[in-house]
């Protein structure tokens, strides 16, 4: 029997950076968002313009990540279940229910709603070598050395902080994720039902940072 592993692309998850099956890495930058409407037209413009040449100034691809799911709420409905058992008034603890409830059916009708944005940046081992010249077979999977891992690393830290900096002119931040954050959003995509409306699951120490 197959496992569920066998069909994912990664490998593992080291210091912020997705190491994938074949040897490539991808880091992953989480991006803010702006209210494009409420800005006046000349503001829409050069915001327009600014992207344009943050675009155009990209030598390598980029993936945009955008997930929109219902918040995930559940820690607060515990917090407001305990403090509606602790309510020693009854006129506040009849309140307290009815609030809790009154959350709970907004999050079941899907009208709380949260949108994330993420970047992610690529780089492979490849890109360093000079394998991948035309006229060439496919070159072999290459083996990923822990000194090849640091150098390509800091060449993908070097290509997000480019888009970074092109966001910012754009009126956008981005932040990188570090590897905990990364397992969180992986596990979610992978689990978005139980993402909605559970805890996520703990994280090994050894993936923590």
């Amino acid at each position: 029997m197959t496992a569920t592993q066998d069909f994912l692309q990664t490998d593992q998850i080291k210091e912020g950076v997705i190491i994938l099956k074949n040897k490539q890495l991808r880091g992953v930058l989480m991006v803010s968002s702006l209210n494009f409407a409420l800005k006046s037209e000349e503001e829409q413009s050069a915001i327009i313009y600014q992207f344009q040449n943050f675009l155009n100034s990209l030598d390598f691809s980029c993936q945009i990540l955008v997930q929109s799911r219902k918040m995930n709420i559940t820690g607060y409905l515990d917090k407001l279940k305990k403090i509606e058992q602790e309510q020693k008034d009854e006129l506040l603890q009849v309140q307290t229910t009815g609030y809790r409830e009154f959350i709970e059916s907004l999050v079941k009708m899907g009208t709380i709603m949260n949108k994330s944005f993420f970047i992610i940046v690529p780089f492979s081992l490849l890109e360093t070598k000079n394998d991948n010249k035309k006229g060439l077979k496919a070159p072999k999977i290459p083996a990923l050395t822990e000194e090849e891992f640091q150098r390509c690393k800091i060449q993908l830290q070097q290509r997000m902080d480019f888009v970074s900096l092109g966001l910012r002119r754009s009126g956008l931040r981005a932040i990188s994720l570090n590897t905990e954050e990364i397992v969180e959003l992986l596990w979610g995509l992978h689990h978005p039902e139980q993402a909605e409306v559970g805890y996520y699951p703990e994280i090994p120490p050894e993936l923590k940072e």
